[in-house]
């Protein structure tokens, strides 16, 4: 059995490892594909490639080129683009399909939340919250923050893992930092830059959130960019352990050499 996980992300991580351990199941091989945005990610055990399919396409072709019985997309929760193309590509290629995604956060109390639909809408929330910006959406996407609606005055630190890329707001410095973070950490970051106000995406799990801690423990305003959603009908886990159980039924399901298929 050959199970491609669509990966990049630390719960694709976590289930290439499980895999990688399992006894259980003969003969199953495990393709990691990463995207290649990150200089130097963290290998996980398995066969990696890296690199685009050439879309919807080009991984449904690739599903059939190399016999793949089974799909996970473990992406980041705002790759929405390939998450979208894996929905078509599974279809097209009769693949069974997993969708991992770690929860969101939660909003608890003493927080001050902003929730936006889009970086834009991020963007232009800004006024009236403050003036020097934690910025942690990523090295992409930083145009957002560089339009007319974003007043000249306001200043942005840029967190991400590699520099940024595009276009980027006039008044900025760049935090080049990897999680998981601590909440001294961000304690520290948050005073050491003045901040008072945060940005960022609802990607979930615990190695970002102490930022959010830190924020409600300093009393800033938090904006949230909400995920984009799941493509309808693909079924969802939250953990590696439930994305593994999964592979073990699609496994199960495989003809065996030498008897019928269960």
């Amino acid at each position: 059995m050959h199970v491609l996980i669509l990966g990049g992300t630390t719960e694709a991580r976590g289930l290439a490892e499980l895999l990688a351990e399992t006894r259980g199941m003969p003969g199953l091989r495990v393709t990691n594909s990463l995207a290649g945005r990150v200089a130097a990610p963290r290998l996980p055990p398995g066969a990696v490639r890296i690199g685009g399919f050439g879309g919807a396409d080009g991984l449904a072709d690739w599903l059939r080129t190399h016999a793949v019985d089974a799909l996970v997309d473990a992406t980041h929760p705002f790759a929405g683009t390939i998450s979208f193309n894996a929905a078509r590509a599974a279809a097209g290629a009769r693949v069974p399909l997993l969708a991992l995604r770690r929860p969101g956060w939660a909003a608890g109390d003493g927080d001050d939340w902003h929730e936006a639909g889009s970086l834009e809408e991020a963007a232009a929330l800004l006024p009236g919250l403050g003036r020097r910006i934690f910025l942690t959406t990523g090295r992409t996407g930083l145009a957002a923050f560089t339009g007319p609606d974003v007043p000249d005055g306001l200043w942005f630190l840029v967190r991400s893992v590699d520099p940024p890329e595009g276009p980027q707001p006039a008044h900025s410095a760049v935090l080049l930092d990897r999680g998981p973070f601590t909440l001294d950490g961000e304690r520290d970051v948050l005073r050491r830059h003045r901040i008072d106000v945060v940005v960022t995406k609802d990607s979930g799990g615990a190695a970002t959130a102490p930022k959010l801690t830190a924020a409600r423990e300093a009393g800033l305003p938090v904006v949230v960019v909400r995920r984009p959603p799941v493509p309808g009908g693909v079924p969802v886990v939250a953990g590696p352990e439930e994305a593994a159980r999964w592979i073990g039924e699609e496994y199960g399901r495989r003809p065996r050499p030498g008897g019928p298929g269960r």
